[in-house]
């Protein structure tokens, strides 16, 4: 009975509860369940691009973006000083041409420009790669199980 006077409440008119032959709770949540299975896949369907879209850009970007090698440049960074929490001395290769910069926040000063090389560049390149293959053979044992 309390079911009718809320179905009559609702605005919901007698015939058409007649015509469909089931009780109206159990047609209600017949449509309610079907809808809900339908907005969950909907759902679980969004949720698989935006993380699919995710991982496509991450891989994007390391192969085209700022994280791609960066074999070909002709700007090396040699050395760095820190002098404080926030300034520091770099020793920069600039086509062959060795300066020293001093950086702070929101300043980049060139302080001597060397006529003779001070820092021989095959050394720092070995240097930067032997870093690299420490760091990829490191990488390596932990993976393995």
């Amino acid at each position: 009975m309390r079911a009718l006077l809320l179905l009559l409440a609702a605005g919901l008119p007698l015939p058409l509860l007649a015509q469909t032959g089931q009780p109206a709770a159990a047609a209600a949540s017949n449509i309610g369940s079907t809808s809900l299975a339908a907005q969950l896949s909907q759902l679980a369907l969004g949720l698989l691009v935006v993380v699919g879209l995710i991982f496509a850009l991450g891989w994007l970007l390391r192969r085209v973006g700022p994280m791609a090698g960066q074999g070909g440049q002709h700007i090396r960074l040699l050395s760095s000083l820190p002098l404080g929490p926030r300034d520091r001395l770099l020793l920069v290769d600039v086509g062959g041409t060795q300066m020293l910069l001093g950086a702070s926040p929101g300043r980049i000063n060139t302080l001597h420009v060397f006529e003779q090389p001070v820092a021989d560049l095959s050394q720092a390149a070995a240097g930067n790669s032997d870093f690299a293959r420490k760091l990829q053979a490191i990488l390596k044992r932990d993976q393995t199980p």
